[in-house]
């Protein structure tokens, strides 16, 4: 692995996992203005470039797709040319921070070629970035067929409730499972109120997975996502913004 730390965040759906990976990317495009910082979007309900306040140019599944029909790929251009070139339009670039949305593949037939194209890609990519922030989906695909290898920190996010945390252990078993190579995997808490954690802590103990911390369930939030704000944007006292910066000095990022 190159120079860069590859944090990338897990969980079920609607527990707050893109709000978390969008807020650890402001964090850290403010407390390191000097660094380069990629965000993937792994997860096959893409809304992370919402959430940063980026407007999403393509998937890379499209390109996957069209690697497979030899009549889009221009006459003199090698698949793996073409690939690189509609990666890197597909590339949403900001001062702040680099966007590559996965997408969610959809057609019939093998996938290994174009997966090849791009596992490789991203491994001569990212060594160019600082940090990479990947935003996955439960199921960990883009990390269980390796495109994504050689993850520094994993971070589970569960709701609070205990259906949550049960999943957030399936999450883990299937990390587990597949042997994704980690240095680190925690469980971090959203949505939480008062003794929300003290309730669940026998079923967080169940799942062998150390809790890192909890955020909130915040009011700003839930008023940036009704209005459609980016959650980059939020403000620094908001409660979600705090725990996220606790949980990253936890992480020395």
């Amino acid at each position: 692995m190159g120079k860069e730390n590859v944090i990338a965040v897990a969980g079920k759906g609607g527990t707050g996992k893109t709000t978390f990976t969008a807020l650890l990317l402001r964090h850290l495009t403010r407390a390191y203005r000097d660094k380069d910082i990629l965000a993937v979007d792994a997860d096959a309900n893409a809304n992370l470039n919402e959430a940063l306040g980026l407007e999403m140019k393509e998937t890379i599944s499209q390109a996957l797709e069209d690697t497979k029909d030899p009549r889009v790929v221009p006459s003199g251009m090698t698949k793996d040319m073409f690939m690189e070139m509609r990666i890197s339009q597909a590339m949403v670039e900001s001062e702040q921070v680099d966007l590559l949305v996965m997408g969610n593949p959809s057609g019939p037939g093998c996938y290994c070629f174009p997966n090849d194209l791009l596992r490789k890609y991203l491994e001569n990519l990212r060594p160019n970035y600082d940090y990479v922030a990947v935003d996955n989906e439960a199921g960990m695909e883009h990390l269980s067929r390796r495109i994504i290898d050689d993850v520094d920190t994993i971070i589970i996010t569960s709701d609070a409730s205990a259906r949550g945390i049960r999943s957030a252990g399936r999450v883990y078993e299937i990390i587990k499972s597949v042997k994704i190579k980690t240095k680190a995997t925690y469980l971090v808490i959203t949505k939480t109120r008062n003794d929300d954690v003290k309730a669940l802590q026998d079923e967080i103990d169940k799942t062998g997975l150390e809790l890192l911390g909890t955020v909130p369930l915040d009011d700003m939030v839930v008023e940036f996502d009704l209005e459609g704000k980016p959650l980059f944007d939020l403000p620094d006292d908001s409660q979600a913004v705090q725990a996220i910066e606790k949980i990253a000095a936890k992480l020395n990022l």
